[in-house]
């Protein structure tokens, strides 16, 4: 606990000297006009367990990624909200697509980053409704993450491939279309059933 409290201390350090800025990886992941928190060439993501602030993700230029020391993960998220519908998604990057398609839709979010899978699958739990966007991972963890939710998911038909890499591939139309679907289905109470994929 000692350790956690530390580093929920140095998160609320680090960002009080990060500034606002472009960051190389933001411009990677096809956000070049965007500004985040920078704290010696890092892109810090902070991270709360609800208004709590309890460790930061820190991402570097080539888009390499760590927690604090000690640091409490487990129900953290970093969350853009918009009070509207959830979507579950693990990365910041990932978070961001879904943002930029949901506002081109004119769709009220909460956008939850949970930086891993098995940390979405903690916090959905807690998440009433909604729709979860996993990432395609090699060994199958994300969407066997995304279907134990229980709620209507995204996933790309490509293997690697989390939404960010899909919108940054097929541009905002294509990637918008394909998240309606979801959203459709999570709504409508029609196929696919909880905790099935929608086809990409």
């Amino acid at each position: 606990l000692e350790m956690a409290a530390r580093a929920a201390s140095k998160a609320g350090w680090i960002l009080h000297q990060a500034s606002p800025s472009p960051h190389p990886y933001l411009a990677k992941k096809g956000y070049p006009e965007d500004v985040g928190n920078v704290w010696n060439d890092l892109l810090v993501i902070p991270m709360r367990r609800g208004t709590q602030l309890v460790g930061c993700q820190l991402i570097d230029n080539e888009g390499n990624k760590r927690f604090l020391n000690g640091q409490m993960t487990k129900g953290a998220a970093f969350t853009m909200d918009a009070k509207g519908m959830p979507v579950l998604c693990e990365g910041y990057a990932t978070g961001l697509s879904i943002r930029a398609v949901m506002k081109a839709m004119q769709i009220l979010y909460r956008i939850i980053v949970c930086f891993s899978a098995g940390n979405l699958k903690t916090i959905a739990r807690d998440v009433n409704g909604g729709i979860g966007v996993a990432d395609n991972d090699p060994n199958g963890v994300g969407e066997q993450v995304a279907r134990d939710t229980s709620k209507a998911y995204w996933i790309s038909e490509t293997t690697g491939e989390d939404f960010n890499d899909f919108h940054v591939r097929v541009g905002l139309f294509k990637a918008m279309n394909s998240l309606k679907r979801v959203i459709v289905a999570s709504t409508s109470g029609t196929s696919p059933q909880s905790g099935e994929r929608v086809p990409s």
